[in-house]
């Protein structure tokens, strides 16, 4: 079986590539990435390609499935640049997968696709996807949904899966949301337990967390199993404050979500964060997830705890982990940070 992964070299990316290698019913597997890792898994092959501008055709010819996870989080001050590899760029993969009858094709949907839902319940796969019109990355998201259903529609004898986690995080990618999500001003190595007083106590502020290594599992298994259609995925327990609070050695602190949003904002314009405030309105309106069907259906059993993850993402950070590949690279931001400050945090690639 010859899998090709579009966006290999990522936080799930590298993950994906490693449960791939690991199937001996997998004979080859083709990274895509738009530059190449030093990075060398077994049975894995790499070509650098832009999903948005690139040829696809060579590498997507003859493959038994396409994953598809390409996706730029940055620059959050140009809209415009993430809609065409993220929107655009996605519809270009899932014609070319069509061009060439690929006959599987799973795609990274995201908790960020779904419209408002309630905290105090978990939704399952049919909740709506139109995300929060507000956050570029869930417009964007519920747009690629509406594109895969059209493709659906389009291409009955394609098996469409998409896969639908919630926040993901493993050691090696911590380095990596620093630059993306924290900015070159965290002070990364005081990232730690005791150092950190306090954890906004805000209505709302509850999400579901993932281990990257359980993911990549997720998507082995769409790959191989006969299943279609979406599965969310997410590890227990549901973050709250409160989860935060203990994890960190810290007090709880009430915060309402105006404070909260107002300080990411300012924040923002000010260019000490590369994250839009947006993405504070998605957290707080995104649903909590029901994971029975991918347990039941896809046979998915995650290994990690959500807490497991969170503890890895602060590990990662102390000790600059990541990886050989230029996203996860611990000196991807420059020396001293300088090729994050020259972007404009959150400006331009």
């Amino acid at each position: 079986m010859r899998v090709v992964v579009v966006g290999a070299t990522g936080n799930v990316g590298t993950s994906v590539v490693s449960a791939l290698a690991s199937d001996q019913n997998i004979t080859s597997v083709v990274g895509l990435a738009r530059r190449l890792p030093d990075w060398r898994p077994d049975r894995t092959t790499w070509h650098a390609v832009d999903i948005g501008t690139g040829d696809l055709e060579p590498y997507l010819a003859g493959a038994d499935a396409v994953v598809h996870l390409a996706w730029l989080f940055q620059p959050t001050r140009d809209p415009v640049t993430t809609w065409r590899t993220n929107v655009l760029g996605s519809t270009r993969v899932f014609e070319a997968a069509a061009r060439h009858n690929v006959p599987v094709l799973v795609h990274a949907s995201s908790v960020g696709a779904y419209s408002p839902g309630p905290k105090d319940r978990p939704v399952t796969e049919d909740w709506p996807t139109h995300g929060w019109p507000g956050a570029a990355y869930g417009r964007e998201k519920a747009y690629v949904e509406r594109v895969l259903d059209v493709f659906e529609r389009d291409h009955p004898g394609t098996r469409v899966v998409r896969l639908r986690p919630g926040f993901i995080f493993k050691r090696e990618a911590a380095t990596e949301q620093r630059r993306l999500f924290g900015g070159p001003f965290v002070p990364q190595r005081l990232v730690r337990p005791s150092l950190i007083p306090i954890v906004p106590d805000t209505p709302g502020l509850m999400f579901q967390a993932v281990h990257a290594e359980d993911v990549g599992e997720a998507y082995r298994l769409a790959v191989t199993r006969p299943v279609s259609g979406a599965f969310n995925i997410a590890a227990d327990p549901v973050i709250e404050p409160s989860v935060l609070a203990e994890l960190l050695g810290a007090r709880l602190v009430p915060v309402s979500g105006w404070a909260l949003r107002s300080a990411a904002a300012l924040a923002w314009h000010m260019r000490l964060t590369p994250a839009a405030p947006g993405l504070v309105d998605l957290v707080l309106r995104m649903p909590i997830m029901d994971v029975t069907r991918a347990r039941t259906e896809l046979g998915w059993q995650p290994r990690h705890t959500a807490v497991d993850a969170l503890k890895e993402l602060l590990e990662g950070l102390r000790t600059s982990a990541g990886m050989d590949t230029p996203p996860l690279s611990p000196g991807a931001g420059g020396p001293a940070r300088a090729g994050e400050l020259a972007s404009g945090v959150g400006g331009r690639p």
